[in-house]
């Protein structure tokens, strides 16, 4: 199969970009090009010009400060593996980046790209999500931050202008010792997630849970906050039997439905899996989250 035609553009700094995709009304940012090759191999895009980010500079960097992590959009994903901030800071993100296909694929893939292109079972959008990141993204008319929970704009779409790109997002820290696990189900390791869930937990001087995050993502068309259960949870001793009650609040969300699965077995998926992170993030507690 092959590409339809289109102007190829190889800028090398983000002024460069930013006045392109102000003067180009249908053009595309290639990053890593694991989303964007087969899409325009098989037509589903048919840009006019298409701006390639990998030799840009000042997109790329790792640096965990002030209690947040700030990643640029063109690091890759292999980066983000090997990176001893994020595994030291944020070590749900290591985690769920060993679940992102292959190495191969983690080698091209980049954080900006598996933002903007925003797939309902991609682990990087459900991080952010989780972690209520912020997405900062640039155009001509300036740079706008946008959090996560406002980032979704529709299936597999961003709520960023087309002359706008995402240049990096910064991911809130937890506490030392909070307790973190991702999980996934796919058919096999590699291929995209049918459902995922994620979870953070800390708990109090007396026990008590005094914070929780749980994120599924591959039930609708983005990742959802299961707000319902964190509720439930908060303030509660964490014990098996609140998470599964909890969980299964999960079960009541609206799913796709698709050739690798139907809305009622993400439904299940959705709430087996929360259930299975949360009990993983309690055995976490209290230990060295690098």
């Amino acid at each position: 199969m092959k590409p339809p035609p289109f102007t190829y553009h190889d800028p090398r700094t983000i002024p460069e970009v930013l006045d392109l995709l102000a003067e180009k009304d249908n053009a595309r940012l290639l990053s890593g090009g694991q989303s964007l090759m087969p899409m325009l191999n098989m037509r589903y895009v048919l840009p006019d010009d298409v701006i390639d980010l990998n030799r840009v500079d000042g997109l790329t960097g790792i640096e965990a400060a002030n209690g947040s992590l700030g990643i640029r959009g063109m690091t890759r994903q292999r980066d983000i593996e090997f990176s001893d901030a994020v595994s030291a800071r944020c070590p749900i993100m290591t985690e769920a980046i060993l679940q992102v296909g292959h190495r191969q694929t983690r080698n091209r893939g980049t954080l900006g790209g598996s933002l903007a292109h925003l797939d309902p079972s991609a682990e990087l959008p459900a991080v952010a999500m989780a972690l209520d990141a912020t997405i900062h993204v640039e155009s001509k008319r300036g740079r706008r931050d946008i959090a996560m929970a406002d980032f979704p704009a529709g299936y597999m779409t961003p709520a960023i202008e087309l002359d706008e790109m995402v240049t990096a997002a910064t991911f809130p820290l937890w506490d030392e010792g909070h307790g973190y696990a991702f999980i996934e189900f796919a058919r096999r390791h590699g291929d995209f997630a049918i459902v995922s869930a994620a979870a953070l937990l800390t708990v109090d001087g007396a026990g008590k849970v005094d914070r929780v995050s749980i994120t599924v993502s591959g039930v609708g068309p983005s990742p959802v906050r299961c707000t319902e259960a964190e509720a439930m949870i908060m303030g509660q001793t964490p014990e098996l039997e609140l998470f599964r009650e909890a969980a299964e609040t999960a079960r009541a969300y609206e799913a796709l439905e698709d050739v690798h699965a139907p809305s009622s077995y993400r439904q299940h998926l959705a709430a087996v899996l929360s259930r299975r992170a949360l009990e993983k993030a309690q055995t976490r507690l209290g230990g060295s989250n690098g």
